[in-house]
């Protein structure tokens, strides 16, 4: 198996090449250090046992089980014995371009915005696959690390094919959990509220600015958009602006203060709540943690895996 198209920039990892999807199966004999990432990542468990650990707690894993999570968040996997996993990575690019429909599917915009985004999930999102799903799921992973070896240029439908394959098999397991509705289409005054505030994260929001954008009365608006995403407006609005900020402190020089202003929170006291409460690290040790670390990048091995030694 070839090296993923994966690079790091110390606890930082990014995709090279000019990647915009990858899977591959990995191999963690001990364990895998604190660290995070500029894209999305799922991790499928298919062998082995140990833990995994996130701001969102520390989760014992086993066969099946499945975690989702954001750019940004950080994770590592602790205690493992011989944990094999199947790495699903793709770009937030693909996110607001070919992938963005998904966000009008009530099942995949949960899964990828929602979700993560809901409750105290700080960007992770968990699900667990039967044995059934567990062999469809892997068998789009596989399909997608074949195209590994193409062009991504003359393959870009191809790749995002096999990615939204993948996706919609997890969507579906999430479903099956009871903890997303199968309402056939989210509301547009939602998803135009959403677009909104995310196209214009710096801006003064107020719950009532955006319904009268939307002409509707505040508290309508409010129940519409808890009832697509499990957040009011506001709150997803600060995920939002959190999300951004931890993009800006791992591929920016720029000064803290600046960043707080550009995602909307001038008052740096209320921007430093803000973040801690997300990420569990004030935005400092966050900028400091996962760009002056050092970090083994994972090489290739036997048996079709790539093994983390690390402890």
């Amino acid at each position: 198996m070839e090296d993923p198209p994966v690079g790091n920039t110390r606890t930082l990892l990014h995709f090279v090449d000019g990647a915009v999807a990858y899977a591959g199966p990995y191999l963690h004999e001990t364990g895998h250090p604190v660290h995070t990432h500029s894209f999305f990542e799922v991790a499928v468990i298919t062998g082995g046992t140990g833990f995994h650990e996130s701001l969102a707690g520390r989760q014992e894993l086993e066969v099946g089980d499945v975690i989702l999570l954001r750019p940004g968040v950080w994770h590592a996997y602790e205690d493992c014995v011989d944990l094999e996993l199947y790495n699903c990575c793709f770009s937030a690019d693909l996110m607001q371009r070919e992938l963005a429909w998904m966000r009008e599917d009530p099942l995949l915009g949960y899964l990828l915005w929602t979700g993560p985004f809901s409750a105290q999930r700080r960007g992770i999102l968990t699900t667990h696959l039967d044995r059934v799903m567990l062999d469809e799921a892997i068998g789009h992973l596989q399909g997608l690390g074949e195209l590994r070896r193409e062009l991504v240029h003359l393959h870009r439908g191809d790749i995002v094919g096999r990615l939204s394959l993948f996706l919609s098999c997890l969507a579906r397991a999430v479903a099956a959990t009871g903890v997303v509705g199968r309402e056939t289409q989210i509301h547009p005054a939602v998803l135009t509220a959403m677009r909104m505030l995310e196209a214009e994260p710096a801006h003064e929001w107020t719950l009532t600015e955006l319904a009268d954008e939307l002409h509707l009365v505040p508290g309508y608006l409010v129940r519409l958009f808890k009832s697509s995403t499990g957040l009011p407006p506001m709150a997803y609005l600060s995920r939002h602006r959190v999300e951004l900020a931890a993009d800006l402190l791992l591929h920016t020089d720029d000064p803290i203060s600046r960043i707080a202003e550009s995602v909307g929170w001038p008052d740096q006291n209320y921007f430093a709540r803000r973040f801690k409460s997300h990420y569990g690290l004030t935005a400092s040790n966050y900028r400091a943690r996962f760009t002056h670390a050092g970090f083994p990048k994972p090489a290739s091995q036997p048996r079709a895996m790539v093994r983390s030694r690390s402890g």
